[in-house]
């Protein structure tokens, strides 16, 4: 199964078998590629302007072929980033562009996916001493860059540790905020949080 956030309505792409024990109801669209690249289009146009479905299904029999179709309408870019404890076992969350969000950013040319993860962390929160305890999952979702082009974002997300705790927010890249939480009870309070950050949040949880 293939997830991806365009406009935070999740879209999955997935096999004819899948298929078979999904909710279908009017809040759950589901749809059998036809085999052509412009079938999907309308989704992705549909997603981007409005937010009546809870989640759009696409299955096909040739998923792999269905996953390469749909990616050929994007600029497929790569980055890194991380879920950070220190030694309190609080996470450190940023604020951005009204959400709170994980210090994530683009992979560099040459760099390997951890690198990349540890180095954007660093950047946006002014953390030095980390490491990685493990990685969580893969994210992608939707926006289009500063050329108006299509893209994905696809994230892969690490576990990390570190016994720093001063924060400084990244100003240059929107960061209003930089804290640390407990999570759980964070959550309670019912912020205002990306789904596929809680999705990450979930894969630690989980």
């Amino acid at each position: 199964m293939y997830e991806i956030y365009i406009n935070e309505t999740l879209l999955k792409l997935v096999s004819e078998q899948e298929v078979i024990n999904l909710r279908r109801n009017e809040h759950n669209l589901i749809a059998r590629y036809a085999g052509k690249t412009k079938f999907l289009l309308p989704f992705v146009d549909m997603l981007e302007k409005t937010d009546r479905f809870d989640s759009i299904t696409i299955f096909s029999e040739n998923v792999q072929l269905l996953i390469r179709d749909f990616e050929s309408l994007f600029l497929v870019v790569e980055a890194a980033g991380g879920l950070v404890f220190n030694k309190k076992d609080e996470t450190l969350l940023i604020f951005r562009r009204g959400y709170w969000d994980l210090p994530k950013g683009k992979i560099d040319k040459g760099e390997s996916r951890e690198m990349a993860a540890i180095r954007e962390v660093q950047e946006e929160t002014g953390l030095s001493l980390l490491h990685i305890a493990g990685y969580l999952c893969e994210t992608n979702h939707v926006y289009r860059d500063k050329h108006d082009r299509r893209c994905i974002k696809r994230t892969y997300w690490y576990h990390m540790k570190t016994t720093d705790e001063k924060l400084v927010p990244q100003k240059e890249e929107d960061i209003e905020q930089a804290i640390w939480v407990h999570l759980a009870s964070f959550l309670t309070t019912q912020p205002k949080i990306y789904k596929n950050i809680l999705k990450v949040i979930q894969s630690y949880q989980q």
